[in-house]
């Protein structure tokens, strides 16, 4: 980040606006499809128009642009971009389910620098600067310890057996099988921005996601990273914006489901023998 771009400053300016919009977000509970984005997927009105006020308000108050899931914007792996998820989780708030939030992060050329992950329907405000710590409600969390699998919840992404997208209902289903025998417990929660802040927190030893979207991973790929977990995609390559999952963990948990993924080898490879 250049040198006169303050990150604590940027961090509690977003801060502010997050704050701003929680009335709003909460008075939306319940809010019905508007947009219809693909099978089982669906954007309300508020998710329009909070996206609207706060990519105003940053530019505004920043000078950094803001690319949304709604409107979209400029690349993201091409200087400070804010990236922008107004409600993540739309399923859950629309259904009127707690497990939604607001997601928000800043890159630096793809690279997270600051994430913001508010769940204002649970009282939960995370945020964090790249090297730490990570904060609740603006104050310091402890850094993430070594831990079991056997000892942990994990999280994980979606779950729908006939899916046939990058990573088919199956293996996910194979996914959730594997984990089983191992952990302590398994946590669907329909949100991948809760999933990845109660990692970052400790709440959850660690969690799987299946999606790609950088408005959805960025801002708590940040946090983790900043609460000291470890972070890569299912394969155990390094995370990227352009990477197609998440893997997130404390150190130990992270280490032991990336085995278990390791075993069951290519996700696409069961669709594949089923086609022949």
């Amino acid at each position: 980040m250049s040198p006169d771009r303050d990150p604590q400053e940027l961090l509690a300016v977003a801060g502010e606006l997050l704050d701003g919009v929680h009335d709003r977000f909460v008075a939306g509970v319940g809010s019905p499809s508007a947009v219809h984005k693909g099978p089982d997927d669906f954007a309300t009105a508020l998710d329009l128009e909070l996206e609207k006020r706060l990519t105003g308000e940053l530019q505004d108050r920043t000078g950094i642009a803001v690319h949304g899931e709604e409107f979209g914007g400029p690349d993201l792996d091409a200087g400070l971009v804010w990236v922008l998820d107004p409600i993540d989780g739309t399923f859950n708030y629309s259904a009127g389910l707690p497990t939604a939030g607001t997601l928000l992060a800043l890159l630096d050329d793809g690279v997270p620098v600051l994430g913001l992950t508010w769940l204002p329907l649970v009282g939960r405000r995370y945020a964090a600067v790249a090297d730490g710590p990570l904060l609740e409600g603006g104050l310091p969390l402890p850094r993430l310890t070594e831990t079991s699998l056997a000892s942990s919840i994990v999280g994980m992404g979606a779950l729908n057996i006939d899916s046939r997208g990058r990573i088919p209902g199956p293996y996910r289903l194979q996914v959730l099988a594997q984990l089983s025998r191992v952990s302590s417990r398994i946590r669907i929660h329909g949100s991948t921005g809760v999933d990845l802040a109660f990692t970052a927190a400790g709440i959850l030893g660690g969690t799987v996601v299946f999606g790609h979207n950088a408005w959805d991973n960025a801002a708590g790929v940040a946090l983790v990273r900043a609460a000291g977990g470890v972070v890569t995609d299912l394969a155990g390559q390094p995370w990227t914006i352009a990477s197609g999952s998440v893997l997130a963990g404390a150190p130990g948990v992270h280490g032991e489901i990336l085995d278990i993924l390791g075993s069951l080898g290519d996700p696409r490879a069961e669709l594949s023998e089923g086609l022949t």
